[in-house]
């Protein structure tokens, strides 16, 4: 199987908060990271002409698109054969999803369940700007956000002037702002640019955006079940992928709020806005950034009621898998659904 990840003002293909979870991880016990498997398997075309009729394609893309099958044979897929892009080996097993102990109960991470994952081949790393321009120029597609005419951005990140014309803001999350202009090219809204970021996650990228970007690569956002199995790296009974502690030895292990939220970020893991998708140790599977950084979509719908019954691969589907993101919650055991209608898109790493 094979799957992509990507990021939204935070939401990445394969697909982030700053409450600390209790979580339990799959087959291999042990307080240190390991090195995961890679493969070269297809993920982007690199073309760089620009088709016409944004809209349309836009509209195909969004309307077409179907992570339950796989993908039939297209340019994306050839170009992938041919120029292939690292992916990690996700070995098959059994392990606990979810906890019992959720910090947020509201946000469905319970009860936990012994489920069992089919193998797949994950994109060792978050779909970047760099790739996600590629596929805009091969063809000619429009993210909801660009089409929408806006989307949200974290206050901190805004400059004053951009800040001085808004008016409103998320009542539950006010520092949440709708920003005119604020889109994949324009993260923090027009005075904004990713000229000097092609190597960090894309933002503004809706589910739908996403399922677009996987299609075109030749394949699928990874489900839920799948993303907690990948994200834990084949560790059991640990808070994260790296072990216990947030920061062993001192070292930084993801890109995430250091302060007081939402006051002040001291950036002492090296950043305040989004780090390189291939910033900070992998880990044990080899994938980057898997927590932190930007959210990443998973092809599930979202739900909280969940059934305590061991299952069999979840709303499994193909083997190649795309990480896309939004900024990023850091436990494994917490991931962004499937929305029932349009996605707004976020902008920053917590």
């Amino acid at each position: 199987m094979a799957a992509s990840r990507h990021s939204l003002a935070g939401i990445v293909f394969t697909c982030w908060v700053l409450w600390l979870r209790s979580g339990r991880c799959s087959e291999r016990s042990g307080e240190e990271r390991g090195a995961g498997g890679e493969a070269d398997r297809g993920a982007c075309g690199c073309t760089t002409s620009r088709a016409s009729g944004g809209e349309a394609v836009a509209h195909k893309y969004s309307r077409e698109a179907n992570v339950f099958h796989q993908p039939e044979d297209g340019p994306g897929r050839a170009k992938a054969k041919e120029e292939g892009r690292q992916m990690a080996f996700i070995p098959g097993g059994v392990f606990t999803m979810g906890t019992d102990e959720p910090a947020i109960p509201q946000d469905g991470e319970w009860p936990s369940r012994r489920v069992h994952i089919d193998p797949f081949f994950m994109d060792r790393y978050e779909v970047s700007n760099a790739e996600f321009e590629k596929f805009v120029n091969a063809t000619g597609y429009l993210t909801e956000a660009e089409r929408f005419g806006d989307s949200f951005v974290f206050e901190g990140m805004l400059s004053e002037e951009v800040k001085t014309g808004i008016h409103q803001a998320v009542a539950v999350a006010p520092w949440w702002l709708p920003v005119k202009g604020a889109n994949w090219k324009h993260p923090e809204g027009p005075d904004s640019s990713i000229t000097y970021r092609m190597n960090q996650p894309v933002l503004h990228v809706s589910w739908n955006d996403a399922v677009a970007f996987c299609t075109w690569a030749g394949k699928r956002l990874p489900t839920e079940a799948e993303w907690e199995y990948s994200c834990r790296g084949g560790l059991e009974n640990r808070l994260f992928p790296w072990g216990n502690k947030l920061h062993p030895n001192g070292q930084h292990y993801a890109n995430i709020w250091q302060g007081e939220f939402p006051v002040n970020n001291t950036g002492e893991d090296g950043y305040k806005g989004t780090a390189p998708v291939t910033a900070f140790p992998p880990n044990g599977y080899g994938l980057y950034n898997i927590v932190g950084n930007a959210w990443e979509w998973t092809s599930d719908w979202w739900g909280v009621n969940h059934s305590a019954d061991a299952t069999y691969n979840p709303v499994s589907i193909s083997h190649l898998i795309s990480r896309m993101g939004v900024p990023s919650l850091l436990f494994c055991c917490f991931s962004n659904y499937k929305p029932p209608h349009n996605t707004v898109e976020l902008d920053m790493p917590i």
